[in-house]
């Protein structure tokens, strides 16, 4: 009997059965836009979901689904529906399950993309939107409304840092028959799975840990039911919004170094935290392995490590935060988060920018956040750096 890899490497590795015909160890790169079919009979079998053969790329390609597939079993799915990008798979579930006169509820710190579309074009075509302190359950109970037909999570919250409570807010969601889809990115399958919590759909922005190289833009949504996957990818598919092959190949060949990637950054993510959080020159710091962050308790029980995104404040505010951007030299200034390299931004001028200034109050988005994505750096080398850094503010 053939062994099937169980543990999460293993599967990150190996995959979960997709093999290239011609014996290629690596799943090659399907460039192509329509496949060939062996006779008419086939072809109508494929249009008709009878067969599992390839049509057109938009609508599926091995590379793709080799990927889909193997993210998927990370997440304890019931299968994966590849994106053009991150946002491409939040457009994507948002189009599936909200219409004029339904309701999305979501947290206040959400990533500023998936808020801002709802905001600017979706409110358009009459779809209404909540955004409150998704932490606190009680803020919840008190926002569902009769026509709430999602409640989308990020937790940890992006740039906060807040964690979410998946399995109470799950519960409460569907005592009122809503779908809830969390955003995982900044966890990854490898530290938490919100579909084993009771949560319907899960989704990533690739780009980010699970490539881990900043060379690619992708998204995928990973469902826990057959009848949730059916209704999604046709919507993926009719909106045109598919990955290209190539990038599929690259997240493939990221995500096999995933676990020990995550180790390695959330190792350097708590020695840089503690170092920032002793600094004179740093008034606050959000991380979820010290435990001074709110829902220290709440993180431990949801997620198996802390992971390596962390956000902080400089006594000096915005001008010493700026001043401090401006200075490092190893840590690269620039917006994502995820991989291999240290990134440092300022959310309330970069990606939450188009967010009103009253959103980013309300969702804790200060002007002196600073945001810290940890890489695979020695973490001497990344304090190094931030200490030369402070010495200049």
């Amino acid at each position: 009997m053939k062994h099937k890899p169980t543990g999460f490497n293993a599967t990150a590795v190996h995959g979960v059965g997709q093999k290239d015909p011609l014996g290629s160890v690596i799943m090659p790169i399907y460039q192509t836009s329509t496949f060939a079919f062996k006779n008419a009979d086939h072809g109508a079998a494929c249009f008709a979901g009878e067969s599992d053969g390839y049509i057109y790329t938009r609508i599926g390609n091995p590379t793709i689904r080799d990927l889909e597939k193997t993210i998927a079993a990370l997440e304890h799915g019931y299968d994966g529906i590849g994106c053009s990008s991150g946002m491409g798979a939040v457009t994507t579930v948002y189009m599936t399950y909200l219409g004029a006169g339904k309701h999305i509820l979501s947290h206040n710190a959400v990533y500023g993309p998936a808020r801002g579309i709802m905001e600017g074009t979706f409110r358009r075509f009459g779809v209404e939107s909540t955004y409150i302190d998704t932490t606190d359950i009680e803020n919840v109970k008190e926002a569902i409304k009769t026509n709430t037909a999602l409640i989308y999570l990020e937790t940890p919250a992006n740039p906060t840092i807040g964690i979410s409570d998946i399995p109470a807010i799950c519960e409460l969601a569907h005592q009122h028959k809503i779908p809830v889809c969390v955003d995982n990115t900044f966890c990854s399958p490898y530290l938490q799975n919100p579909l084993d919590m009771d949560a319907d759909i899960v989704l990533h922005s690739l780009t980010k840990f699970l490539n881990g190289h900043a060379d690619i833009v992708g998204g995928i949504i990973v469902t826990k039911t057959e009848a949730d996957y059916k209704k999604i990818r046709p919507v993926m598919v009719n909106m045109g919004c598919n990955m290209d092959p190539h990038q599929a190949f690259l997240t493939r060949r990221g995500l096999k170094t995933m676990g020990i990637r995550i180790d390695r950054a959330q190792e350097n993510a708590m020695k840089v935290a503690e170092f920032l959080e002793k600094h004179p020159k740093v008034d606050w710091i959000v991380y979820p392995g010290l435990p001074t962050h709110p829902q220290y308790e709440l993180g431990k029980k949801l997620m198996r490590g802390p992971g390596s995104m962390m956000s902080f404040g400089l006594k000096g505010g915005l001008i010493s935060g700026k001043k401090l951007m401006d200075s490092v030299q190893l840590c690269v200034l620039a917006v994502s988060l995820g991989g291999i390299e240290t990134l440092i931004q300022h959310p309330a001028s970069m990606t939450h920018s188009k967010l009103s200034p009253a959103a980013r109050k309300e969702g804790g988005i200060s002007d002196e956040l600073v945001r810290l994505s940890v890489g695979i750096e020695e973490a001497e080398e990344i304090i190094a750096d931030l200490d030369q850094a402070l010495a200049a503010v």
